[in-house]
């Protein structure tokens, strides 16, 4: 049975700056019952900025949390149902601007937020390109971004079996509770369109903020950029799910 409508939402000027990590280093975040997401054999992080319009939780709309930013970084797994494969995200770090959002997406879904202040800049530039640009502020300093400019004419529907549609098809969070259990929700949108990201930009603290772990890829060249602009997305209730057995293959 599917599960209530939690959230609904818009998820608008999508940034997904995409790094090769050794699988090891991801490890410890694989919930139960899930297996390591790859792309052509390549285990992939994304750092992604982005923003919430018309946020809604069980149909109200909270005042002064109704649009947000938010810049996460997860990777992907997989997890078999017994029927069929559901390729999901896991979320190492979530920043949001609203100590309530974090607050509460902690408490139901076990996500990983921190509240920080943020900022978001939209840039028309000459020659038919935007510029987009997340910023959030930490120890202090406005000293992390992440950004990177689209060339308007090249945003396309995405292409099955394309890398773009490997990093934005993913319809399913999962987080680990313990040892052998996992939360599982689903999230709904139409397919959306995308274009590669020229000039990407990621500069923040790694170390503090991800882990010294990360610090080797995430301050690398990216792997691939990508932007995609978004559309309303509903994020469902949370079923826990148990690692009884392995997956099959």
């Amino acid at each position: 049975m599917q599960k209530k409508e939690f959230l609904k939402a818009r998820w608008i000027n999508l940034l997904m700056l995409n790094y090769e990590v050794d699988p090891a280093v991801l490890a410890q975040y694989i919930p139960p019952a899930t297996e390591l997401d790859l792309w052509q054999g390549k285990a992939l992080v994304s750092m992604v900025g982005f923003l919430f319009k018309e946020t809604a939780v069980k149909g109200i709309k909270w005042p002064l949390h109704i649009n947000f930013d938010e810049v996460n970084l997860r990777f992907y797994v997989k997890h078999f149902n017994g029927k069929e494969w559901k390729r999901g995200a896991v979320f190492i770090s979530e920043i949001v601007p609203k100590p309530f959002i974090a607050l509460f997406a902690n408490m139901l879904y076990k996500e990983h937020y921190r509240a920080m202040p943020m900022r978001h800049s939209v840039d028309e530039l000459s020659g038919g390109l935007t510029k987009y640009l997340y910023e959030w502020k930490f120890d202090g300093r406005w000293n992390n971004r992440l950004g990177g400019t689209v060339v308007n004419a090249d945003i396309h529907p995405i292409v099955p079996g394309s890398q773009e549609e490997f990093i934005f098809e993913h319809y399913w969070g999962y987080n680990k509770i313990s040892k052998t259990k996992t939360r599982e929700y689903q999230v709904e949108h139409i397919t959306w369109n995308a274009a590669n990201v020229i000039d990407p930009v990621f500069e923040a603290d790694v170390a503090q903020l991800y882990g010294k772990e990360f610090v080797p890829y995430l301050t690398t060249k990216p792997y691939s950029a990508f932007f995609a602009d978004g559309s309303e997305v509903i994020v469902r209730g949370v079923e826990k799910i148990r690692a009884d057995r392995a997956p099959l293959k």
